[in-house]
This record gives C-alpha cells, structure tokens and sequence, in this order.
C-alpha cells in the first residue's frame, strides 16, 4: 500500500514533459535577461528578450504536437501566461531601470505596463477557459504582450541614433503607448502557420544584427 502511494505520489507538482520546455526556456531566458539588466548588460537583456519569443511562438505548436490531459492543457494554459508575464512584462521594466531610467515618472510608466499586462494575460486565461481549450482562441483581445519580444529589441536599436535624453522619452513613451494597447478594446487575429516562422527569421535577424553592432 505505502509503495502504490509513493508511486502515485511525484516528487514534484508540476508537469516537466516536452509540451512544456519552450515555455519553461522563456522563463529561464527571462530570468538571465532580468540578471543581465540589473548588471547593465543590456545588449544581452535585449538577446534573452528576443529568445522569450522566439520560445512563445513555437510552445503552443509543440504542445499541441504532444498527447496531454486535460490538465496538462490546462496547466499549459497557466503556465504560458505566467511565463509571459515575467518575459515580456517583468523583463522590458527591468531592461529600462538597467538602461538608467530610474527617475518617478519612470517608475509610474512601469507600474502601469506591468498592471496593464497582468490584466490583459488574465483575461486572455478567462476567454481561453470560456473556449475550453487554448486553441480555441482565434484571436487576441488587446495588443499581445509577446509583441514586447520586437518591440523593445527596436527600440533599442534606436539607442545608437538618439541622444540619451531624447532615447528616454522615446523609451518611455514606447512603454506607455504599448501598455494601453494592452488593454485597449480591439481584435488582433493569432498569427498561424508561416508567421511564426517568419517572426522566427526576425528574431535571428535582430540577434545576429545586436551581436554584430553591438
């Protein structure tokens, strides 16, 4: 009897099968990324913030490639948005305070994109559970926070063409902007098929561009 209960009983909660490594490497590469931009390494912030979403664009189509229970997909379900949570919301605020951006209003600007995406990741779960699975989303409600992954990467770019005064303002305002297309009322078809890939060969294209420049 003890020996059925040890068996049925994991050493740890959670699921660690393929359909969820890409989501588990974006919570890694998040998590470096954070570290490099504490440190003011920024240049390799911005590389683990393009790797987040490179992983975001394939996890559903590995996953849904793997046989799951219904709470493995369920777990996948909450388990990519608490990802995306730290990749793209926890990470571009930690790349700005790294960047030197650390002035009050800089702070406002980063409670608001981080409430902004919490409340858009949310609601994203609520319309996934509503669909009973998380294929059953055709659509986004609100600009994804996994546009963050191009979004900031560019935004950077721009650093070598701005004074720093004038690359803060773009910075913030960048931030502000992207944080109420969050939560901003609006359809925006899921990319499928090609897209992915292609969003893949520009993320290739930004590494091997930042790598180069530096």
């Amino acid at each position: 009897m003890l020996h059925r209960k040890h068996k049925e009983q994991p050493m740890f909660i959670g699921f660690y099968k393929i359909s969820v490594l890409l989501t588990y490497l974006s919570v890694i590469s998040a998590g470096i990324g954070i570290y490099f931009a504490l440190h003011h390494h920024i240049l390799y912030a911005i590389i683990c913030l393009i790797i987040c979403g490179i992983s975001d664009g394939f996890d559903g189509k590995v996953a849904r490639a793997c046989k799951r229970s219904d709470i493995e997909k369920y777990f996948g379900i909450q388990i990519d948005s608490l990802a995306d949570l730290v990749a793209f919301t926890f990470l571009p605020v930690a790349i700005g305070y790294g960047l030197g951006l650390d002035a009050w209003y800089n702070v406002l600007v980063y409670i608001i994109y981080m409430l902004n995406g919490c409340i858009r990741l949310a609601y994203f779960n609520v319309i996934a559970e509503e669909k009973g699975k998380e294929n059953g989303v055709t659509y986004y409600h609100g600009l994804p926070v996994t546009t963050a992954a191009i979004i900031f990467p560019f935004i950077y770019i721009l650093k070598k063409y701005l004074t720093i005064s004038d690359f803060a303002l773009t910075y913030n305002l960048t931030m502000l902007f992207t944080a109420i297309l969050f939560i901003l009322n609006f359809n925006l078809k899921k990319p499928k098929g090609q897209w992915q890939y292609i969003f893949l060969i520009i993320g290739i294209l930004f590494i091997s561009y930042l790598l180069i420049r530096g």
